[in-house]
């Protein structure tokens, strides 16, 4: 049988329950920005694999240069014997980074890249302590868990935290945190858990992936760069899901005009193949000691062919302009509406480039978030025929992250699609 129900059902009897699926389908074919199931049912890809195919699926230059590639070797492991294609992906992302004398190391996931940024951290600093945010997302190892500031359903019953993580909460105005409460709360810190002198690395994401798609005020950012000069601790910037132009720059954190110690990177860097990294002053990146970083599979020699067809693919067809088009286009329709009254009730609308979302709330002018509307119009869209994500530390956040390489009449039928998910 290759209907969904017989594949849901199979899925449901071989793969445990802690593994999530979103849609109840199982897909055939995708392209650019459209997905097509084992029925043949289309739809309109708002997710992007969680912000991974930035530059469309299958891109022409991607698929070719992982061909090539594959045609040579598909993996000798980089510890063991080095290759063309690592190196000149470092040098690249050397060059891209708002970082002066970089430098680059790759593995496979998000949750490495993030791991491994707060190893190398340690390593520098010769402290334990580490600092995050509530609403963060860092990853599902025993450290990048407890780093995120969310416990379900990501931290599982009789899971102990990984020790030295610390959570100030981030600001959000209009959830009733300020910048102010924020960088009080970071004192408190510093005075009752963990003082300075023991902490390695801050950790923030510039704009929070499964938090909500909160922006990182800009002061507050800078005033963390402030407080790390100050007492010698790491700034990290997690770009895994805001790098490669989502935001209409290569780096999200090129928003801030300040630099970071380190940026750990994946997800759309790889263009649909699993890639991840470290990006970081040379002077901290060396820190560990020869064999203290890497991995079996880590800058796998076909991903790094891809990534760097991505990086050509975002200078050539100019996609930090595409995200500022389509990103503006998604948030002038969404605030259109937002002021109908025959649509759910819709709070704060935001959009840094193509990384747009807002809040479903209980009533017009308000902030009480609405968590099972949510659910309700995600799953409205999936009957539609558009792919849609939720996300948000209330749990009331609509998401959109579509290609950027997405058509605009694409966009629009999309958007279509969930006009029709947010009728009352």
């Amino acid at each position: 049988m290759t209907d969904n129900a017989s594949f849901v059902a199979r899925r449901n009897a071989a793969i445990p329950r802690g593994l999530a699926t979103a849609a109840p389908i199982f897909l055939d074919k995708a392209e650019n920005g459209e997905l097509w199931d084992i029925e043949g049912h289309r739809y309109v890809d708002f997710a992007s694999g969680i912000a991974v195919t930035n530059t469309g699926h299958r891109h022409p230059r991607v698929m070719a240069a992982a061909a090539a590639q594959a045609e040579k070797f598909a993996h000798v492991c980089f510890q063991v014997t080095g290759y063309p294609g690592y190196v000149e992906l470092a040098e690249r992302l050397n060059a891209l980074a708002p970082i002066r004398n970089a430098k680059s190391i790759f593995f496979t996931t998000g949750a490495e890249a993030t791991e491994n940024a707060v190893k190398i951290a340690r390593a520098h600093t010769k402290r334990p302590g580490v600092v995050t945010f509530t609403g963060a997302f860092h990853g599902r190892t025993m450290l990048t868990v407890t780093m995120t500031g969310k416990a379900a359903p990501y931290r599982t019953p009789g899971m102990p935290p990984a020790p030295y993580v610390y959570h100030v909460p981030f600001p959000i105005a209009h959830h009733g945190v300020s910048e102010e409460d924020a960088l009080r709360a970071l004192m408190h810190v510093f005075k009752a858990d963990c003082p300075p002198r023991d902490v390695a690395a801050i950790v923030i994401e510039p704009v929070q992936g499964e938090g909500g798609f909160y922006q990182t005020p800009k002061p507050f950012m800078k005033k963390l760069r402030e407080i790390c000069d100050q007492h010698g601790i790491c700034l990290v910037a997690d770009e895994v899901q805001t790098g490669f132009a989502r935001t209409g720059k290569v780096f999200a954190i090129e928003h801030y005009d300040i630099e970071p110690d380190l940026i750990p990177v994946a997800k759309a860097l790889g263009g649909g193949f699993p890639i991840s990294g470290v990006i970081g002053k040379a002077e901290i990146m060396d820190a560990a000691e020869p064999g203290g970083l890497g991995g079996t599979y880590a800058g796998n020699p076909i991903s790094c062919a891809a990534a760097l067809a991505v990086l050509d693919v975002i200078a050539e067809e100019k996609l930090c302009e595409r995200a500022n088009e389509i990103g503006a286009h998604m948030v002038k329709r969404i605030n259109r509406f937002k002021t109908s009254n025959s649509l759910r009730p819709i709070g704060d609308v935001r959009g840094l480039g193509a990384m747009v979302a807002f809040e479903l709330v209980k009533e017009r002018g308000g902030n009480e978030p609405d968590a099972d509307a949510t659910k309700a119009v995600t799953a409205a869209a999936f009957d539609a025929g558009l792919i849609l994500l939720s996300c948000g530390y209330y749990a009331n956040t609509i998401r959109i992250l579509a290609p950027i390489t997405m058509p605009m009449e694409v966009v629009d039928e999309g958007l279509d699609k969930l006009e029709v998910a947010l009728k009352a």
